[in-house]
């Protein structure tokens, strides 16, 4: 049990409320730029199973957690599936199509000898007639006429260029419970060895898919938790229930915008907010927030607006993909994310509001709304909350409290789990009926703390027994 984490580098009040997600990839492929990455603002590390081979990953892991602990910081490491992803296969050159004309599509199929164009997922057996196919990331959009003998015959929407291995989109297609490929169960089975904090499921479609992976996570013996990524148009339709059945949710906004329509990309963002502040389960932003940061130093005012309005708006998590993956500025991208973060939770003149939250008439959330009142009322410096399993942590961070949050556990997984949650700071400690009281005598002894400061813990009678919060107590630090 790791219990001597280094005090945080910056006082209570400077924790940043909104935790940051950074891709590791190429561009940030060694330790020195992982320890970078961490202490630039990182709070989660993103390892993309779309792409590097199990090597890599295991050295990746071994340096996030070296680096974890040399910074005294716990990091959260998650583990990206990629899931039915569909692309067109490999052919020569460009091939131009036009309004009204008609094409084949086939599993790996020769475009030069046969004419049909070649895919590297087996549509046939999914689409049916009058479904819409787009290509190249929405650039193309086509109607399937039918599909026979594994070849789908489709006719063009608009005029436009197809280049090999550029993404397909299936919007109207049902994949039947099907979205963890032979690929992702071996990516399982190896995240399952391995010290992963959150598995991504990507394409989740029902409630089913996330519980079909639960399933797996049981069998292996993970302790992972599951973040559903939110890119399909039956996701959408089935919103509310996927939230309530996984631990968190990833707004994957690249494929969402081509499955739906860019327009109704905001409003999609902001329920799946509301809906993870009501049900306790942390939302994750991503796609393209600092795009320009790849190739530029600087982003553009609009990027700037898109990571301030998704502060603005309650989410956890704003995330990092080729910006630090494959960026020429990875650690810039992190530190300016951070900066847009802190400025807008310094200023912003509104709290996150949701129309269609409705009371959680639960003991723990009764608990978590007094101690946030309390905390109020007293002015306290910080709530520390007793968790075993996280979730005091999460409901409290639901609620989105002014007063910054300091999670004590005896679960290193926990820890970990907790770093991308709303406002909240994590620390392993044993399980002690004075775990709060060491703790918090240790961040005043490191000058996190300061003497006078008002501290509001929620604890409870049977430490390290999960669902026993029941006591809140108010101490000023001497």
């Amino acid at each position: 049990m790791e219990t001597t984490r280094k005090p945080p580098v910056v006082a209570v009040s400077d924790f940043k409320k909104t935790k940051i997600i950074a891709t590791v990839g190429p561009s940030v492929n060694s330790y020195a730029s992982i320890l970078a990455l961490i202490k630039a603002g990182a709070n989660g590390l993103r390892l993309n199973f779309s792409h590097g081979d199990y090597e890599e990953r295991i050295q990746q892991i071994k340096w996030i957690r070296k680096a974890s602990k040399e910074y005294g910081k716990p990091v959260a490491i998650i583990q990206d599936l990629q899931g039915p992803k569909i692309r067109l296969g490999d052919f020569e050159g460009v091939i131009p199509v036009q309004t009204g004309q008609h094409i084949r599509f086939g599993y790996k199929e020769n475009y030069e000898h046969t004419g049909v164009i070649p895919t590297q997922y087996d549509l046939s057996k999914k689409v049916k007639r009058g479904e819409t196919i787009m290509l190249y990331d929405g650039k193309v959009r086509t109607t399937v006429t039918s599909v026979k003998d594994g070849i789908v015959h489709a006719t063009i929407e608009n005029d436009g260029v197809l280049l090999q291995r550029k993404g397909m989109n299936v919007p109207d297609t049902d994949f039947d419970g099907d979205v963890i490929t032979d690929k992702d169960r071996k990516d399982i089975a190896f995240g399952s060895t391995q010290d992963i904090d959150y598995v991504a499921q990507s394409f989740v479609q029902t409630a089913d898919d996330i519980k079909k992976l639960r399933t797996i996570l049981h069998n292996l013996g993970s302790k992972a938790k599951i973040i559903a990524k939110v890119e399909t148009k039956l996701a959408i339709q089935n919103l509310e229930d996927i939230i309530k059945n996984t631990d968190a949710v990833m707004v994957a906004r690249g494929d969402l915008a081509v499955e739906t329509t860019p327009e109704s990309v905001p409003i999609m963002q902001r329920r799946m907010i509301g809906f993870g502040m009501q049900y306790a389960k942390p939302v994750i932003v991503a796609t393209q927030m600092l795009a320009t940061m790849t190739e530029s130093p600087e982003p553009t005012r609009a990027e700037v607006s898109d990571v301030a309005t998704a502060v603005l708006v309650g989410a956890d998590c704003v995330m990092l993909s080729d910006e630090t993956a494959n960026g020429k500025y990875p650690i810039e991208a992190v530190k300016i994310m951070k900066r847009i973060i802190k400025y807008t939770e310094e200023n912003a003149p509104i709290k996150p509001l949701f129309t269609e939250i409705t009371p959680n008439n639960t003991r723990q959330n009764a608990i978590c709304n007094a101690v946030i009142a309390l905390a109020r009322e007293v002015r306290a410096t910080v709530i520390v909350a007793e968790t075993k399993s996280g979730a005091t942590a999460l409901q409290i961070a639901s609620l989105r409290p002014d007063t910054p949050i300091i999670a004590v556990t005896s679960q290193d997984h926990v820890c970990n789990q907790l770093a991308i949650c709303y406002g909240t700071k994590s620390y392993v400690r044993p399980d002690d009926r004075l775990a709060a009281s060491k703790l918090t005598d240790w961040l005043r002894k490191s000058k996190t703390l300061s003497k006078g400061d008002v501290i509001v813990t929620a604890s409870g009678q049977h430490p390290g027994v999960v669902g026993t919060t029941d006591t809140i107590k108010v101490r000023i630090l001497e």
